[in-house]
């Protein structure tokens, strides 16, 4: 229970800080705390825990009051890179963190696009993902330090599920 609960408390507090003080305080120069949020906690947890994080951090970014965008974009973008985050973090989060620091951005201004949001636009979108990318490499490395003192889980090694753990393979 424990297990679910830490990181469900690390994405409010990431949805609280980034509505409250990042992006008042930042304005335009403000790094994406949720999406790298989710992308460690995808890559400590796995691949399905991972979509599952990113599609409740999304969902309730969406939720939030500054919503100027389509209810499920940020979900639908953060659950794929939850799984994706999980697939490919195991041994390298903050690459995989910053991986999806710099893709976020551009995927969410692609959907928007897709979905039909008036303002997006190509002149746009050449301004603002190298200017949210770098953001979000800034803050990566912060946010991989404050969630490991905080939520220090490791996920479990495929090929260790044995149903009774002191078993050792060949003994008869």
């Amino acid at each position: 229970m424990l297990r679910n609960v830490t990181p469900a408390l690390l994405l409010f507090v990431a949805l609280v800080l980034q509505v409250s003080l990042v992006n008042r305080l930042l304005f335009t120069w403000a790094p994406d705390l949720v999406l790298l949020t989710v992308a460690l906690l995808a890559a400590k947890r796995g691949p399905l825990p991972g979509a599952v994080i990113g599609f409740c951090g999304g969902l309730a970014y969406d939720l939030l009051p500054p919503a100027n965008h389509t209810l499920g974009q940020y979900a639908l973008v953060l659950c794929a890179l939850g799984y994706a985050a999980g697939r490919m973090g195991d041994r390298l989060p903050l690459l995989v963190m910053a991986a999806c620091g710099v893709l976020a951005p551009g995927m969410v201004a692609g959907l928007g696009a897709l979905l039909g949001a008036p303002g997006v636009t190509w002149g746009v979108l050449a301004t603002a993902w190298p200017r949210a990318a770098v953001c979000n490499l800034v803050a990566a490395p912060l946010v991989l330090w404050a969630v490991n003192a905080l939520y220090g889980g490791r996920r479990r090694r495929a090929g260790r599920t044995e149903l009774v753990p002191g078993y050792r393979r060949g003994a008869a």
